[in-house]
């Protein structure tokens, strides 16, 4: 399929934009395969360059033969474009329509995208397996490497190689697949040096109604216990629904098959319910004509800040079972694709000051979403706008960096990066010109050569120029476990994202800048200090040796 097939109208003159904070702006309107772009002749107006696959719907209206289009994005943005001739904004409005619905990954912008910078990094062999294994297994020959799914047929949505007890065969581990839902055995998801206790992952067992059990199953989960010490099942299911899992074929870990473990179940909302919890909120947002007992009913009926009350809930529980009852940790709810990857990735941003770092969280994402199996072109195929029913959507990895903004904003010294940084990831798994967000898994991305044929985002967040613009300035190392509040007053609006399109920054870019001018001059301020004291020490040492005989 030709690009200029769905291109109807690729230009047109004396279209005016619109945006808020910024003065209208008007110039040329051009199309291509997968940029709308704006370009005024007027000085030091900034260019308008949109992926479509940031469109997440479009609203046409018109007055005379004046048509306005009403552009809403992925990213939450809103802008409005006022296109001179109906027949002209007719025309552009149906190929944004085409162009930013393609169903073909291959078409997407990554495959086309050819970056204008030196790639110092190769960001897809940044955070291989086989690197994050050598940095436990200096302490600890209880794990080992599998490449039992090398070829995806064991477990399609995990990667080819998954970390496993030492004394378990992938004889054991083929029957075990059998047993969890779409094959997805438990695997090591973090192992805590402190105490050697560990968090495992796994999708529900397949008990189904007649209580069926699996030998390799028990055996593989109780390898992970220390002799004398019981573990900790943490389903992110309500019993309720976990019981009716069983019904279909589903269910959980039954006490009698496995004693040393106890169950806990903690309900983390899936699916449509995130999905229009995230449209209730974006849609309270953007309603500027609230008075407060209508903003603050609307925000709370959106239920966003209870959905992450009961993730970060969840993973402090499970830091908790760690950490302080020096026990292991079993985190499992349907799939084990949504709410069990929230619950472990945020479990080890508390537990592991690594996992607070650049380097240390960018290794997180990849490990316990893209190479987990996070479905992202499935969840991340529509935003807030979208009109068309949702079928897989659901911001679940949006809520997940919204909790970790939650803990940097309680712990601002703690992580080496800023708020930017989560706001990037956020934008990049919805829309990107970079490969690392698409396909749905492992299996999937081999099968597109995403390393071969498109960039990674890592290749270009860790030049030194972009990486500057995401270092915190308060960053100070913290080696400590950091215990979250969960309590509600404790959690707050992620302003940074939801408000960022309808108020100006214009005074907190201020202030942040200012802060970081205060933060050099301390430093330059200590660096003197530091060389006053080291000449002070000098001439007491030689006015010791003066007085000496």
């Amino acid at each position: 399929m030709e690009f200029a097939e769905l291109i109807k109208t690729p230009r047109v003159d004396n279209v005016v934009l619109h945006r808020p904070f910024y003065p209208a702006v008007e110039g040329t309107l051009c199309l291509t395969g997968h940029h709308l772009i704006l370009s005024s002749r007027q000085d030091n107006t900034e260019e308008l360059w949109l992926l479509h696959s940031n469109i997440d719907s479009i609203e046409k209206r018109f007055v005379g033969s004046l048509g306005t289009i009403i552009i809403k994005c992925k990213d939450l943005r809103i802008i409005q474009l006022d296109i001179p001739g109906m027949e002209e904004c007719l025309n552009i409005a149906s190929s944004i329509e085409a162009l930013s619905t393609l169903d073909s990954i291959t078409l997407m912008y990554p495959f086309f995208y050819r970056p204008m910078f030196e790639v110092v990094e190769d960001g897809w062999h940044m955070f291989l397996p086989e690197k994050e294994f050598e940095l436990f297994s200096s302490v600890t020959n209880e794990w080992r490497l599998s490449y039992v799914n090398k070829d995806f047929t064991v477990c399609p949505s995990y990667p080819p190689i998954v970390t496993v007890p030492n004394c378990i065969d992938d004889e054991a581990l083929k029957k075990v697949a059998t047993f969890r839902h779409g094959g997805r055995f438990p695997v090591l998801s973090y192992y805590h040096k402190k105490n050697g206790m560990v968090m495992i992952r796994s999708s529900q067992p397949l008990t189904g109604t007649n209580g069926r059990r699996c030998k390799e199953d028990e055996k593989l989960i109780n390898a992970t216990l220390r002799a004398g010490k019981r573990g900790y099942i943490i389903d992110t299911r309500s019993l309720n629904v976990a019981q009716q899992a069983r019904a279909k074929g589903g269910g959980f870990e039954q006490e009698a098959h496995y004693p040393q473990w106890r169950r806990i179940h903690k309900s983390i909302d899936r699916y449509h319910i995130l999905q229009e919890s995230l449209i209730k909120l974006v849609e309270a947002c953007n309603d500027q004509s609230h008075n407060m007992d209508r903003w603050l009913s609307k925000l709370e009926a959106s239920n966003w800040l209870t959905h992450i009350k009961e993730i970060l809930t969840t993973a402090c529980l499970a830091a908790q079972c760690i950490d302080r009852e020096g026990a292991s940790v079993l985190i499992h709810g349907t799939e084990g694709t949504d709410s069990t990857l929230q619950v472990t990735s945020l479990a080890q941003i508390i537990l592991e000051p690594k996992c607070r770092t650049i380097r240390g969280f960018e290794a997180l994402v990849e490990r316990e979403w893209l190479q987990a199996g996070h479905p992202f072109q499935q969840r991340c195929a529509q935003s807030a706008y979208s009109n068309s029913k949702q079928k897989w959507e659901a911001p679940v990895f949006f809520l997940f960096l919204d909790c970790v903004w939650q803990i940097l904003r309680q712990f601002p010294c703690s992580f080496e990066f800023n708020e930017h940084f989560l706001i990037l990831l956020f934008e990049h798994s919805y829309a990107s010109q970079f490969g690392t967000f698409l396909g749905n898994n492992e299996s999937e991305r081999c099968k597109l050569k995403l390393q071969q044929k498109t960039m990674s985002l890592w290749s270009w967040v860790n030049q030194p120029s972009e990486l500057s613009k995401f270092i915190n300035p308060l960053f100070e190392a913290n080696s400590l476990v950091i215990w979250p509040s969960v309590a509600p007053q404790s959690l707050q609006l992620w302003e940074g994202v939801f408000l960022r399109w309808n108020r100006s920054s214009k005074y907190l870019d201020e202030a942040y800048e200012e802060m970081i001018n205060i933060i050099e001059y301390n430093k330059e301020l200590q660096a003197k200090v530091n060389t006053l004291r080291r000449q002070l020490a000098e001439l007491e040492t030689e006015d010791g040796m003066q007085e000496s005989p």
